[in-house]
């Protein structure tokens, strides 16, 4: 193992998902793996009974929490693009951070962050008012919580104008467009399967502070927390490689209370 980097990263994955009778990911493996989980809110996954277990077993393993809003879409998972106005992506949000810091409190644990889910993550890189309206619902629920943005996108800039603390973010099993956007899924590797190619992936990112994109670019961005997604065949592998390779490169793994 090399020597200390000075270098530290939050690791963190979208959890919480399953819903009723439905099981999604291996929530129990990768909270061993993990700084800090995200937990849907019941929009497109999770219900009472799933947050309380997630947040509970988070508690219990040390890992951070924190709020996944998404779309009220069940069926797609949160994936699609269902038209809202600004204000009402404002009031959806706040609703499910709300519903997420109720349940936290019931498990006796507390989010610290919030990350939006799916298509309205991804809306939140590319579309000001939408990034503005997730901002607005964050800053009047409770603006102590850590805005947890896609890198180089509109949520990242405008927190910061707002006030608001932000952890950048980026993915360890995503490609990335020379505009610094995430490859669309339907796309041929736009998921990375491959659990050394991603970890060797990340260090380089990390170290050299910078996204490569697909075709080879670096565009430089502040990297707080890199996620893996919990609902591929490969993900526990993925997560556990990633933390490997970043501590045996010297970069520590911690999470958001950890660094405050």
């Amino acid at each position: 193992m090399t020597g200390s980097t000075g270098l530290s990263v939050d690791l963190n994955s979208d959890m919480g998902e399953a819903f009723g009778a439905y099981r999604m990911g291996d929530d129990a493996a990768m909270l061993s793996i993990v700084s800090s989980a995200n937990i849907a809110c019941g929009f497109h996954g999770g219900d009472p009974d799933v947050m309380a277990a997630t947040f509970t077993l988070a508690r219990e393993r040390g890992v951070d929490v924190g709020a996944h809003p998404g779309f009220a879409d069940l069926w797609g998972f949160g994936r699609r693009n269902i038209p809202h106005t600004p204000a009402e992506i404002e009031r959806l949000v706040a609703y499910q951070i709300g519903a997420a810091q109720a349940m936290a409190t019931y498990a006796g644990h507390r989010i610290t962050h919030v990350k939006a889910h799916g298509a309205l993550g991804n809306l939140t890189q590319q579309n000001a008012e939408v990034a503005m309206a997730v901002n607005r619902a964050i800053k009047a629920v409770d603006p102590s919580l850590i805005c947890l943005v896609i890198a180089l996108g509109h949520q990242q800039r405008q927190a910061g104008e707002m006030g608001l603390t932000t952890a950048s973010e980026i993915f360890a099993d995503r490609a990335y467009t020379d505009e610094g956007f995430l490859v669309d899924r339907r796309l041929e590797g736009a998921v990375i399967h491959d659990a050394a190619k991603a970890a060797e992936r990340v260090v380089r990112m990390v170290k050299a502070g910078a996204i490569e994109t697909i075709t080879g670019r670096s565009l430089p961005t502040p990297i707080d927390s890199i996620c893996v997604h919990s609902d591929t065949p490969e993900a526990v592998a993925i997560a556990r490689g990633v933390r490997e390779g970043l501590e045996a490169a010297g970069i520590a793994i911690r999470g958001f209370r950890s660094k405050a």
